[in-house]
């Protein structure tokens, strides 16, 4: 062969690849993309109904039972949520059913509405990867570009709900399974988030913005207090995860009617919102993210984030766990400003990052969030702190059908 002609072949086939995957791509980020504005919005919108009228809290467990019911009836295929879109694309069998995006939906707009304690990545990476899905019988896909069409959609999906574009392509290919990522699914992976971050912002929707103004020069000191924090963010993180199965399967020897799981979850938060005196702890908590990284926040806002949000998650409730994992990071960051010599909004944001990098698997993923939400020079305490959380927070993370490639340690403990 000449060497034409195997420089020609150098270009096609991987233009081909371009080309085709350019084109997916850029469908599923318009509808990940296009999805995940439709839930920015409606979040907002509950939000703001909620906190005009608080007695809808009162309301939390009758919403819960109806957001059983919905799932009872009419979405038993797509309960498991988060777990069936990584047990499809682990082992593509059949297409997810489109009702999962409308179900998902409606199902985290009334958690929110009524004062559950949740957030919205898992809402995101199940509409993206359901509407992904929805062009496998079009466009024929076999069981291999099915499984990449799912990681995009799972990455369109994280990048577009947050506005990181570089975490959610990273995201949607470490989350699968501890330890390894596939690098065959980095193209489709990176086109899909990026567009989809593109087409939500092109519908008009704005991210928080979070700054970290002060961040001194790395040191050794400085990378001590990361190692430090790290460790706590992780034993948190494999906490978090911990609880929420425990109370989840509890609640299933409890309570054998499903519906009745997440009535009786409304009850108790309904009930510890009123006796706290506060809605802090509920829905999405963005104004207390923001507020760790410009004052002093109570030590204890991070536990009551905690608790409010395994209670709500456990008990079946929908929405995701990363918002509320992002408050509980943030708030365990400033309260640690009081024994770590690093300022508060540094650690605000290296908690942030870190507490779902130990509670996702994702310590990749969580630092490139961490550069693109803080910058640079925080992204690389943050990275730190990423890695030792992950280190630390056990094998078993909020994603039960995560899968275990690589042992995080040299001799792995089974947990």
């Amino acid at each position: 062969m000449s060497t034409f002609k195997v420089m020609l072949q150098a270009v096609v086939r991987p233009g081909k690849t371009l080309l085709r995957w350019s084109a997916i791509a850029a469908v599923v980020g318009v509808l990940a993309g296009s999805a995940s504005a439709l839930l920015l919005w409606s979040l907002n919108v509950a939000t703001e109904v909620r906190e005009a009228h608080r007695w809808l809290i009162v309301l939390l467990a009758p919403a819960g039972l109806l957001v059983g019911l919905m799932y009872h009836t009419l979405g038993r295929k797509v309960e498991a949520g988060n777990n069936l879109v990584l047990e499809e694309t682990h082992d593509p069998r059949a297409v997810i059913p489109l009702r999962m995006t409308p179900l998902i939906l409606l199902g985290t707009f009334l958690t929110h509405l009524f004062g559950g304690s949740a957030g919205r990545e898992g809402t995101a990476i199940q509409t993206g990867a359901s509407l992904a899905d929805q062009l496998t019988r079009p466009l024929r896909l076999l069981a291999d570009d099915r499984r990449l069409l799912l990681m995009a959609g799972i990455s369109a999906g994280f990048g577009s709900v947050f506005g990181t574009p570089m975490a959610g392509a990273v995201f949607g290919i470490e989350v699968l399974t501890i330890g390894r990522v596939r690098y065959d699914a980095i193209l489709p992976c990176f086109l899909a988030s990026f567009a989809g971050d593109l087409v939500t912002r092109a519908w008009r929707i704005h991210h928080t913005v979070y700054a970290v103004n002060v961040v001194p020069s790395m040191s050794v000191t400085g990378i001590l207090c990361a190692i430090a924090a790290g460790i706590v963010f992780g034993l948190v993180a494999r906490g978090f995860a911990l609880a929420t199965h425990s109370i989840s399967a509890a609640m299933k020897r409890w309570i054998s009617f499903p519906p009745l799981r997440p009535a009786a979850g409304g009850v108790v938060v309904s009930a510890a919102v009123f006796a706290s005196g506060t809605t802090k702890y509920i829905g999405l908590g963005i104004p207390t993210i923001v507020a760790a990284f410009h004052e002093r926040l109570p030590v204890y806002d991070w536990a009551g984030k905690f608790a409010f949000t395994v209670v709500t998650l456990g008990s079946s409730f929908k929405g995701g766990e990363v918002t509320p994992l992002f408050y509980i990071g943030a708030t365990l960051g400033n309260a640690l400003s009081h024994l770590l010599p690093l300022p508060p909004a540094l650690l605000a944001a290296m908690g942030f990052a870190a507490v779902f990098a130990g509670a996702a698997n994702t310590p990749i993923a969580s630092t490139l969030l961490a550069v693109e939400l803080f910058g640079g020079e925080a992204g690389a305490y943050a990275g730190i702190a990423c890695v030792v959380s992950y280190l630390f927070s056990g094998h078993n993370g909020i994603y039960r059908a995560q899968t275990l490639g690589e042992a995080k340690h040299t001799v792995a403990e089974g947990s």
